[in-house]
């Protein structure tokens, strides 16, 4: 297993991958918190669907965070991208065959695959996190926005906290995308499929059917990202989403264990 972990990050730490993965999470993390506090002050809102997020709320000790927070989507869907693309590409290459030969054991395989993926993904949302605090702190003192809740105890244990419930989210796109990976053998289908229902399907159907939104993946892990929710429980979020990737985990591993290893 730890060799696999080992070899999976060979590939992982390639510079196209790994600096374009860091590149785009620090792009769009910085475009929302940018937006939240340069537009502070606009009538037209400075948040999500046109939401306003006033100075005082910047003030809060959770304000340090709160672009973070609301980029959490963004991150999870290139660690989305990354599971699905490093998981399905090795059909679509025809080293999967290869890699089976040095260890048979699929299971071990897929075990230490998966948790040198998870390991990019924390240090990507750990930079994304770093970067987006310095980036408050610049922003606020240009947009003469108070920063002395920050630094308190509060506000040390609202960026643990909502440290903690992006990285969960971002775990919980990634195992999206390498189920689907594992199920449709196919990088571009997995990566369309995950980000087209997550991102359109999942919020039609939200908007459209009453009372839906608790039972939807990507709802749910909206939720969690954000801490909480006007449509559902922090608990029942992450209990249901725990439970569909159970579920569809097991599927996918007994998939992987007895199919073919071509595409």
């Amino acid at each position: 297993m730890i060799r696999t972990f080992l070899a999976e990050w060979r590939k992982l730490r390639r510079p196209t991958l790994f600096l374009g993965s860091l590149v785009a999470a620090l792009s769009l993390s910085s475009l929302v918190t940018s937006i939240l506090f340069l537009m502070v002050d606009s009538r037209t809102g400075n948040s999500r669907r046109g939401e306003m997020v006033s100075r005082a709320t910047l003030e809060l000790p959770s304000g340090v965070v709160i672009g973070f927070s609301g980029a959490a989507g963004f991150l999870g869907l290139i660690a989305l991208c990354v599971f699905a693309a490093q998981t399905a590409q090795e059909y679509t290459y025809g080293t999967l065959r290869n890699i089976l030969v040095r260890q048979p054991r699929r299971f071990r395989l897929l075990v230490g695959k998966y948790l040198a993926m998870l390991t990019f993904a924390k240090l990507i949302i750990v930079l994304a996190c770093a970067f987006n605090i310095a980036l408050a702190y610049t922003l606020a003192h240009k947009m003469n926005v108070s920063t002395a809740a920050w630094g308190t105890h509060s506000g040390l244990v609202d960026l643990f906290h909502t440290y903690v419930n992006v990285l969960i989210a971002a775990f919980a796109y990634g195992t999206i995308g390498m189920i689907l990976g594992l199920l449709l053998r196919s990088p571009i289908s997995a990566i369309s499929i995950g980000i087209g229902w997550l991102l359109i399907v999942d919020n039609i159907l939200a908007a459209t059917i009453n009372n839906s939104a608790k039972w939807l993946p990507g709802q749910m892990i909206d939720t969690i990202a954000r801490g909480k929710s006007p449509e559902m429980s922090y608990l029942h979020a992450t209990t249901t989403i725990s439970i569909y990737l159970v579920i569809a985990s097991a599927i996918a591993v007994v998939l992987f264990r007895r199919r073919d290893v071509s595409n």
